[in-house]
């Protein structure tokens, strides 16, 4: 049975992980986030490791959350759904305070939880087809868990419009707006992921550890326990509420939902 992902190290120090889900566009469920969560703690426990590449599988980044997972949450009580979703949170933290620089190689689509997996990288690369959206909104719901890492990343401004509009923008758009890095032709991606990783390896492996924290520290994200309990709580709610619902029942059947035609 293949692994829904892997982790590799090899004997330069680079760590990789992949998404390996290609069949449902690396979607995350319940078992991959849990099974991330352990990979990234492997990695970051290795004394071998000097950085942390983020890739995929397939022609998607990411498409974020299983469509089968979500609708099961729908149907499972409150405290089950905050549980879910702080096992999200926990994901997000452990990529975003990786001891060791981290490269996220972006090959195709990244969709909601997969731009939270963007954001939480310390440096991105992306091949000129790809293209990002928090697309939550389209489903009743909101990228709640994943929102102050995306902030953190464009900005508020670009939030305002991104986090209510769900649209669709392009790997240029996104290094504009700051969530991508670098842009390149998809048959250049691997040739220059390899530079960059090539570029890291001649530093000093503790100066950059010492330089990112120092980036943390200087300007540190702000997520207090209450916040990953609001942005928890949002979501678990929209989850389960009505709207939420009709709007994974929509998706599911390819229809459009029932706000549509209100007013």
């Amino acid at each position: 049975m293949t692994e829904a992902a892997q982790l590799d190290i090899d004997n330069r120090g680079v760590a990789t992980i992949l998404l390996n889900r290609p069949d449902v566009h690396n979607a995350f469920d319940d078992q991959l986030i849990t099974h991330l969560i352990g990979l990234i703690a492997q990695a970051a426990a290795d004394p071998r490791t000097r950085l942390l590449v983020l890739g995929s599988t397939g022609k998607s980044f990411s498409a974020g959350a299983d469509l089968n997972w979500m609708r099961r949450m729908a149907d499972a009580a409150r405290e089950d759904n905050l549980n879910d979703a702080r096992q999200l949170a926990q994901l997000m933290a452990n990529l975003n305070d990786f001891p060791a620089p981290t490269v996220a190689r972006v090959q195709g689509a990244a969709m909601g939880g997969g731009v939270g997996l963007v954001a939480c990288c310390d440096i991105v690369i992306a091949a000129e087809p790809a293209f990002f959206a928090l697309s939550e909104v389209k489903l009743g719901l909101a990228p709640a868990v994943i929102s102050p890492y995306v902030i953190a990343k464009i900005g508020v401004s670009q939030a305002r419009r991104y986090f209510v509009s769900g649209e669709r923008f392009s790997a240029l758009r996104a290094t504009a707006i700051g969530l991508v890095h670098e842009v390149v032709l998809a048959a250049e991606l691997d040739a220059r992921t390899e530079q960059l990783i090539a570029t890291l390896l001649a530093n000093g492996p503790q100066a950059m550890r010492a330089a990112k924290q120092l980036v943390q520290t200087a300007n540190p994200l702000q997520i207090e326990p209450a916040l990953t309990d609001y942005t928890v709580a949002v979501i678990a709610d929209l989850r389960a509420s009505e709207e939420g619902r009709e709007g994974l029942r929509a998706f599911l059947e390819k229809s459009a939902p029932a706000w549509t035609a209100e007013g």
